[in-house]
């Protein structure tokens, strides 16, 4: 990690020498998809401090790059002192120790004539999930989803030299720089925003479909709310798991929001198309999900067939941060 001193870190080492956290902040009461029980003290914050929220609970953006600013890696420090069971004093034993041992990078999966499509994928994920899920409070890599995607794919190439963990919309961009040489597998996004106890979640993975076969790539706390086989013969009923699995952590449904596939050329002046299909799980009935989602699917092949997308107006302009 590449922070403003070289004695800096939290629970677990990192993989440069210093460590990254292993507090609580996206740990909810049912233990789904980003969330706290940790109530945060906001009092004294400057505005601008507090960047996103997700589950009503603040979590930071590293806006400035790298390296890390010293104002960036103290609030880290200071909202890991907060959340975490041990607070300060856990901050303080890994802050001051001498020595911290490095942790290994993890190597780029390399893609060979002879693997096939599963086995790439499985590949990837496990990428992924070597550089391990962030806890710390701060997303390290600031992805603003306006952003046209030969911009995100400089910030997935910034992701691999980092090494650092990282969270569900990282992973998605990630996941599409590291698939890009897959000219089979259609890529697109697929968010959730769920509730829990009165509060609202937001969850990306990135959608796969190959040879008449849905899946995923992704990131979670949660085994089954990221990656999945390329096994599900319908888009619906890859969406439908993904409400099981929710359910399974009390949580409700309340949006479902498909994107269009990415174009594999990782140079064009475009952005991604997060959102050309939204779903209200609770005003709209499961065998209308179905027809719908069945028709994006179609409609998205037929689109991929004849070569033609959709125009995105103003597509070189870059706007703030995105809902996520």
């Amino acid at each position: 990690m590449t922070g403003p001193t070289s004695c800096s870190s939290a629970a677990n080492t990192s993989r440069h020498g210093r460590s990254k956290s292993s507090s609580s902040y996206c740990h909810s009461r049912s233990g789904a998809e980003c969330a706290t029980s940790t109530t945060t003290n906001n009092a004294g914050r400057s505005s601008g401090e507090e960047d996103e929220k997700d589950g009503g609970v603040p979590f930071y953006v590293n806006r400035a790059g790298f390296p890390i600013e010293s104002v960036t890696w103290e609030r880290m420090w200071a909202h890991v002192a907060r959340a975490h069971p041990d607070g300060q004093e856990m901050v303080d034993k890994i802050r001051n120790a001498a020595h911290l041992p490095k942790q290994p990078v993890p190597s780029v999966p390399n893609f060979k004539p002879s693997m096939s499509v599963p086995d790439w994928l499985h590949a990837v994920q496990n990428y992924m999930k070597n550089l391990q899920y962030n806890h710390t409070g701060t997303q390290f890599f600031e992805i603003r989803k306006t952003r046209p995607l030969c911009g995100l794919m400089e910030t997935a190439r910034e992701m691999i030299r980092e090494s650092l963990p990282i969270k569900c919309l990282e992973a998605v961009i990630l996941g599409i720089y590291l698939t890009n040489s897959l000219a089979s597998v259609e890529r697109f996004p697929i968010s959730f925003k769920t509730q829990f106890l009165g509060h609202h979640f937001h969850h990306v993975v990135l959608g796969l479909y190959c040879n008449g076969r849905y899946g995923t790539l992704g990131m979670s706390r949660r085994a089954d709310l990221m990656d999945k086989a390329l096994s599900y013969r319908t888009l619906s009923e890859l969406v439908f798991e993904f409400e099981d699995s929710y359910r399974r952590y009390q949580h409700s449904v309340k949006k479902v929001k498909i994107g269009l596939y990415v174009p594999h050329n990782p140079h064009v002046f475009q952005p991604i198309e997060w959102k050309y299909l939204v779903l209200n799980p609770c005003r709209q009935g499961h065998e209308d999900m179905r027809k719908e989602l069945e028709k994006h699917g179609r409609d998205m092949r037929m689109k991929v067939r004849r070569g033609t997308w959709p125009r995105h107006e103003d597509e070189g302009e870059v706007w703030d941060t995105a809902e996520t």
